[in-house]
Parts: C-alpha cells; sequence; structure tokens
C-alpha cells in the first residue's frame, strides 16, 4: 500500500502518525520508526541489475520488477512516495499486481508553495514555476548513476494522477482535515488500512491518542533541533541542512503569501482549488 504525495504535502507526518500506531508497542513515536515505512523508489531496490542508471528515468524501467521482489514473500507492507502516478518512457509505476491501495495526502497549493519555498530554498515565483512544472521530478546523483528518482510532474497532474485511477481503492485525505480532526481521519485511515490488509485489528483509540500526542508539531521541531533529521534537505544555495519541520499551523497562506502572488496562485490553480474544495 502507498502513502502517496506531492512533496511538503503532510506524508513525513502521516507516516510518523501510522508508524507509532503500527510499529510501537505504546504508541509513542521515535525517528528510528520511519524507515518501516520505507520509500519507493530508492537505491536499495534498484541493486543488482547489469544496466548503468547515467540517465535520470533509467531506473522507471525497473520499478516493476522491483515491486515484485518487494512482493515475493507475499507480506503487506506500506511504501511512501511522491512519484505520480504517470507512465515515464512507457514504464508504468505500478500496477494492480503489486498494490492493494493507496492513501493520497492532499494540501491546499497556496500553503504546499509556502513549504516549496523553504524546502528548496525559492522564492515564490520560483516554488510556483516548480509547482507548475508538468516534467518536475526528484532525483540524487552517486558515483555518475541516478538514483531515488521520482517522477512528480505538476502539483495538479500528480494528484489527478493518483486520486482519478481505477485500477486500486485510493483513500484521499486532506491535510487540512487530518490536522483539525486528527484523531477522526487517523481511524479513517487505520481502518481503511486494516480492510485492505485483511487485518482483524480493531481501532485501538488509546494507542491512537499517543501517537497523536508524540507527534505534535512541536515535539518534532524540537527532536529535530536536538539530534537533526536524515530526512531534512540539503539547501541547493547554501548547501546546509534546512529545517525540515518548519512552520506547522503557522504555515498560513493568508498570512504570508503577498497579495500580488496569492493572485497569480488563484487564477492558477482556480479549477484545482473548485475540484477539491478549497476556498
Amino acid at each position: 500500500m502507498w502513502i502517496a504525495s506531492y512533496p511538503k504535502s503532510g506524508n513525513t507526518w502521516l507516516r510518523a502518525l501510522l508508524t507509532s500506531y503500527f510499529y510501537s508497542e505504546d504508541g509513542i513515536f521515535d525517528f528510528k520508526l520511519l524507515p518501516k515505512i520505507y520509500q519507493f523508489p530508492a537505491k536499495k531496490f534498484f541493486t543488482g541489475y547489469e544496466k548503468k542508471f547515467n540517465n535520470i528515468t533509467d531506473t522507471a524501467e525497473f520499478w516493476l520488477d522491483a515491486q515484485k521482489k518487494i512482493n515475493l514473500d507475499k507480506n503487506f507492507r506500506i511504501f511512501k512516495t511522491h512519484n505520480a502516478f504517470l507512465d515515464v518512457n512507457n514504464f508504468r509505476f505500478t500496477d494492480t499486481n503489486n498494490t492493494s491501495g493507496c492513501i493520497y495526502v492532499v494540501r491546499d497549493p497556496r500553503n504546499v508553495i509556502t513549504s516549496i519555498k523553504n524546502h528548496y530554498e525559492h522564492n515564490y515565483e520560483e516554488a510556483l514555476n516548480f509547482m507548475l512544472n508538468d516534467k518536475g521530478l526528484l532525483y540524487e546523483r552517486e558515483n555518475n548513476q541516478f538514483v531515488n528518482f521520482q517522477f512528480l510532474s505538476s502539483w495538479s497532474n500528480h494528484y489527478k494522477s493518483w486520486i482519478d485511477n481505477k485500477h486500486f481503492p485510493i483513500k484521499i485525505i486532506k491535510y487540512e482535515e487530518l490536522e483539525n480532526n486528527t484523531m477522526q481521519v487517523l481511524e479513517e485511515v487505520i481502518n481503511f488500512i486494516n480492510s485492505n490488509a485483511k487485518f482483524k485489528n480493531i481501532f485501538n483509540s488509546k494507542k491512537a491518542s499517543k501517537c497523536i500526542e508524540s507527534t505534535n508539531f512541536d515535539i518534532l521541531k524540537k527532536k529535530e533541533m536536538e539530534s537533526g533529521f536524515n530526512e531534512a534537505p540539503l539547501g541547493q544555495k547554501t548547501k546546509k541542512k534546512i529545517t525540515f519541520f518548519n512552520l506547522g499551523k503557522k504555515n498560513n497562506w493568508k498570512k504570508l503569501i503577498p497579495k500580488e502572488m496569492l493572485d497569480k496562485i488563484n487564477h492558477v490553480f482556480k479549477e484545482d482549488l473548485k475540484k477539491l474544495g478549497y476556498n
């Protein structure tokens, strides 16, 4: 099962909630739990192939084969991804043989842009161009080989590729609803996972409360400040670690985005905002 989202939409917080629920005894979150919901694509899943990944998109050829190998033991797993559910060079990201379902986290693009701005050291114009790029992607280069390639496309194409698909069940959650009604949304997500995986577990509200308490934004930010966070990005301009847990509820587009830029964003995403029910 996938936890899919466009970058900076709440994927990491949901992972924190779910790993503390499913992979701890008491529901108390620890950063060490996050790899229990690992990222795909990632370098570790593309070892053993004879092909040298000299081009950015080369690993796309092996997306399905890598997933097939992961699924050989038929164990249920949850993976995070920022990949769009779109083909690259006629290679499909996943299929019904490898995927049982997806939890898609969508966030108001006006708050995504403020996070993108910080995360990639962009100004608003650069962040907007990033979100509008139909060929948007993420990758890392190591020893002249391209690894961890993820195809994003644009923000709009990304969410549509997942939520409009008819191949497997999709649970769509809005970041804002997760933030405002955390217990209710978490229960819905856990019940979706239990049903999809055919687990016979009953939702444990007491444990869920511990998960929510221990993944409070201020707690996560404090932990990052004290011991670091290995998923925090390296600044493209400063080459220094950028704070991952940056604004939390202070990330409010109504207070942060200059009017001229806000008018432009509202115009560009007019149909998307309407489709997703964002005012």
